[in-house]
């Protein structure tokens, strides 16, 4: 069994509701010392506002011992939000520490009122702005159920999607059509403690199949089979996440690939 060191173990500790994150990761590969595999981040956010607009700021840092300060930081973002008529609109800016000619956007405009949203995803660099993506979000009610429609356009690749979805409370279904092919996802809860949701690629025949079991006070199992491919299971207990991977072959299963979660809040 092969042990994934990625998220063999992750410690998050937050100071104050408004304070730094720590997070320590042991990274995969052989180290001479505990200190050489330990991957530890520091995340950090504050907001505040100016005029009509809420601004929140933040970063990701390395915490580690050296001279050199500036080579510390990850990555920096930066929000800012207001009120336009109906509608409330975002822009987020992302930025890698070591391409500061340049940043990830997202845009976002909700209509409440209307149960319709806006997704625009693109970059920056200097004064250039080009759009990568485009995607919007209408909710409908029809009698006890929610249907929702989500088209979206990617500008590189010019491909086109559209997700149809219906929820009825213990049933919902998920079609999601392209240029490729559809799926379809039905899901079910079975009873209290048990959902089942089976994925049809219909193109490809491909099947996929998810169990969620309930454990009580919102813990759960959920178990993913994908026939000739893999088993994923992920266990969710308190403050503990384990993620299993099997390889899956006819009725023969390979390795497994574990990772687990520990987080502590104080």
């Amino acid at each position: 069994m092969k042990i994934s060191t990625v998220t063999l173990l992750s410690v998050i500790g937050t100071a104050a509701a408004s304070g730094p994150q720590i997070s320590v990761s042991v990274r995969d590969g052989s180290f001479d010392s505990l200190s050489g595999g330990l991957d530890p981040t520091l995340t950090w956010s504050t907001n505040g506002s100016s005029g009509d607009y809420d601004l929140e700021f933040g970063l990701e840092a390395n915490v580690r011992a050296t001279s050199d300060i500036a080579s510390l930081p990850k990555s920096y973002w930066g929000k800012a939000s207001r009120e336009m008529g109906a509608w409330g609109v975002s822009a987020q800016a992302d930025i890698d520490a070591s391409n500061l000619s340049s940043a990830d956007i997202e845009i976002n405009a909700e209509n409440a009122d209307n149960d319709v949203s806006v997704k625009v995803l693109g970059s920056a660099t200097g004064s250039s702005f080009s759009v990568s993506s485009v995607e919007a979000t209408k909710t409908m009610k029809s009698g006890d159920a929610t249907i929702t429609v989500n088209p979206a356009y990617d500008v590189g690749s010019g491909d086109a999607t559209v997700a149809f979805g219906y929820d009825s409370g213990d049933t919902s279904v998920d079609v999601t059509a392209s240029k490729d092919g559809q799926t379809i996802t039905v899901s079910h809860q079975v009873d209290d403690d048990n959902r089942v949701a089976p994925t049809v690629a219909l193109q490809s025949g491909d099947v996929s199949v998810e169990w969620e079991r309930s454990l009580g006070d919102g813990n759960s199992v959920t178990t993913t089979v994908t026939p000739d491919e893999s088993v994923d299971i992920e266990w969710s207990d308190e403050a503990w996440t384990a993620n299993i991977n099997l390889g899956l072959e006819g009725a023969s299963i390979g390795g497994a690939n574990v990772s687990i979660k520990r987080e502590l809040n104080f």
